[in-house]
């Protein structure tokens, strides 16, 4: 049983989607399972082995599912003695704890744009967890040779090959082209999308143009507020190399929870000092 739970965890975040593993860590008395006993749950619902059935794994489910959403593990007691056993409808008494760890799939990053900044972005962004794609329009900076191995590298048309794309909802866009058009037109490719993160690097003038250039073509203010622009954390970057681990602490930033939400996105930006290094 627990290698069909570890086959279906690991199948799971195979195809990019999350799970949550629950496993009892400790079972005292008269309990369904014993500890050690392990069941996924799967992105779609599912339930992948078992903890014992009945209340307590219909409320570690549910747990689960919580704990999926705010990307956070957590420690459940049930208590299955006397009284409470009667109240839940357990037919054992006894004690469990069940450990409940969500777990995420090596997120998608597209760095578009394969200059020095994407170079270094791939970098730092392979160290620390990502699945990084490079899109480019020119071979000669799109070389599989300047990256990490494992980096997948496209040449094509920029904005035509974002707008085929299926992007999953889970990824990271990272556009650092060679020039505003390029920017732009990758950013109204992407930014209706329901994806994890969508950044754009620039000047606050630079970033002013462009967003008023897409607000003009239709795209709402809603929509580009949740744009992170000038991209990355504002530590006075100013290699390509700084500029990488600036921009890779945003997105963990974001991976962890600790930036959730378009708000706190835009409370980041009046935050910024205008004019940052870096951001040109």
């Amino acid at each position: 049983m627990t290698a069909t739970v570890f086959r279906a965890v690991l199948d799971a975040l195979d195809r990019g989607e999350p799970a949550a593993l629950v496993t009892v860590v400790e079972a005292t008395g008269s309990t369904p399972q014993r500890a050690g006993a392990k069941m996924a749950l799967l992105a779609d619902g599912r339930l992948v082995g078992t903890i014992g059935g009945g209340p307590c794994e219909h409320d570690a489910a549910e747990q689960a599912r919580d704990a999926l959403r705010l990307r956070r593990a957590r420690l459940v007691t049930y208590d299955l003695d006397d009284e409470a056993a009667a109240d839940t409808g357990a037919v054992c008494g006894g004690r469990m704890q069940v450990y409940i760890e969500p777990l995420a799939p090596a997120p998608d990053l597209y760095l578009v744009g394969a200059g020095h900044v994407a170079q270094a972005l791939a970098r730092v962004a392979v160290e620390t967890g990502f699945r990084v794609h490079v899109l480019d329009d020119r071979a000669r900076y799109a070389d599989a040779a300047l990256y990490p191995a494992g980096v997948e590298v496209i040449v094509d048309d920029i904005a035509g090959w974002l707008g085929r794309a299926s992007l999953p909802p889970a990824a990271y866009v990272v556009i650092v082209t060679r020039g505003h058009r390029h920017d732009r037109e990758a950013l109204a490719a992407v930014v209706t999308r329901p994806l994890a993160y969508v950044g754009m690097i620039g000047s606050r003038r630079k970033v002013a143009h462009v967003f008023e250039a897409l607000v003009s073509s239709g795209v709402t203010p809603e929509a580009l507020g949740a744009v992170f622009a000038p991209i990355g954390f504002d530590i006075g970057a100013v290699t390509p190399s700084e500029i990488a681990v600036s921009v890779v602490a945003e997105m963990l930033a974001v991976r962890s929870g600790r930036i959730a939400d378009p708000e706190v996105a835009r409370a980041t930006l009046r935050g910024r000092q205008a004019g940052a290094p870096g951001r040109v």
